[in-house]
């Protein structure tokens, strides 16, 4: 008996029937990450539609149909349905022609199998028939999934000389769905082709690799990829064990996951460094500086709420857990504003310039060493003013 998806919110939504009925009797199939994760039971979030319809007569049945259609890459085959519940991708049936590890030119196809094998994954490959919810798989993409084994479809190596990335993607559908031992032959191909990632956009490898840092537990994942030669392409300053530990303690501590955080803690306390691997993988301006904070810890940082007013929670968060250190006096903490003006200094006959800035500092310093207690700050002030004169 042919296996069938098991009938989800998602499956039920009436705009998707109604797009699904625009486009023609077999025209749709459901595919990729919504087959997959409904059959694991996992809830999804983005549907795609394959079609062997061309994008420019999906735009015509769509409209027929009353339905705003965008050619989001139209040359490429894909047009975007919105739909009262949320946009879906539309992409018509592709064969690679040529690839080159960085990109691929592709030609439209009629056939669904020929789409299914340019991708990567067996579990990525499955295809849901929106009327009867029956799964076509023609690479075992099911025994997989069930199996909870990441396999290329077809010669692993060729699937990775189309596109490099595709080893970087593996690791990561490993740490999300992968069970225990890994295939064979996927990390032979990972660890054979692994110099071909110095190819790619250093944005591209530090896009992949944050999505793989943001996962629930991507230590172990990135312990093997240091122990096939892959780490060591893309990141070699890592430190793998440090990674272990800061998973570790978010566990412990109750603290939401966070690649930035994650990728602070494998690289070393070197502020010069982390701006460097910021650069290299092209992140924002922001996320540069909160690498850099990370950076800059101490294992002798113990004062959770100093450390969030100095340098924000995020700052201060990212230090702490690195270095093990407690961070209970954060949550549902409000960072104080500090309530000494420079006016008031002057006020009290201290001439404005660096001397006020000077007292300031002293004051703020000595209120946040007290726990940040407003009613002090007279008696902070009379004594950091009497010293000056």
């Amino acid at each position: 008996m042919a296996e069938r998806l098991p009938v989800a919110d998602w499956t039920s939504r009436e705009d998707l029937a109604a797009l699904v009925t625009a486009l023609g009797p077999g025209n749709a199939r459901y595919v990729g990450g919504a087959v997959r994760d409904t059959l694991l039971g996992i809830d999804v979030k983005d549907v795609d539609i394959a079609t062997p319809l061309r994008p420019l007569k999906v735009i015509g049945k769509l409209k027929d149909a009353g339905i705003k259609a965008i050619p989001t890459g139209i040359d490429h085959g894909t047009v975007t349905a919105l739909i009262p519940f949320g946009p879906i991708e539309i992409t018509t049936l592709r064969h690679d022609v040529s690839t080159d590890g960085r990109r691929a030119t592709v030609a439209f196809a009629d056939d669904w199998q020929d789409d299914a094998a340019r991708r990567d994954f067996t579990m990525n490959a499955l295809y849901a028939d929106p009327e009867t919810l029956e799964v076509h798989d023609w690479f075992g993409g099911l025994d997989d999934l069930k199996a909870r084994r990441v396999r290329f479809i077809g010669d692993a190596r060729e699937r990775i000389r189309e596109d490099h990335l595709r080893i970087l993607r593996y690791f990561r559908f490993q740490a999300r769905f992968g069970s225990q031992p890994a295939d064979g032959e996927a990390e032979a191909a990972c660890s054979e082709l692994a110099a071909t990632l110095k190819g790619l956009s250093r944005e591209r490898i530090g896009m992949e690799m944050l999505n793989l840092l943001g996962l629930p537990d991507p230590a172990p994942t990135v312990t093997r990829m240091q122990e096939l030669g892959v780490l060591a392409e893309v990141l070699p300053e890592a430190d793998v064990a440090a990674l272990a530990a800061l998973v570790a303690q978010e566990q412990k501590q109750a603290i939401a996951p966070d690649p930035f955080r994650r990728l602070a803690a494998l690289l070393p306390a070197d502020v010069p460094l982390a701006e460097q691997v910021a650069s290299r993988f092209r992140l924002s301006g922001a996320q540069k500086k909160r690498l850099a904070t990370a950076a800059g810890r101490s294992a002798s940082e113990h004062d959770a709420r100093a450390l969030a007013y100095r340098l924000g929670l995020d700052g201060a968060l990212d230090r702490l857990l690195i270095t093990a250190a407690d961070t209970s006096a954060l949550p549902g903490w409000d960072i104080p504003t500090f309530p000494l003006k420079g006016g008031e200094i002057v006020a009290r006959g201290v001439k404005a310039g660096p001397e006020v800035a000077r007292i300031l500092r002293t004051v703020e310093d000595q209120w946040i060493a007290t726990g940040f207690d407003n009613a002090r700050i007279p008696a902070f002030l009379d004594a950091a003013i009497a010293a000056v004169r």
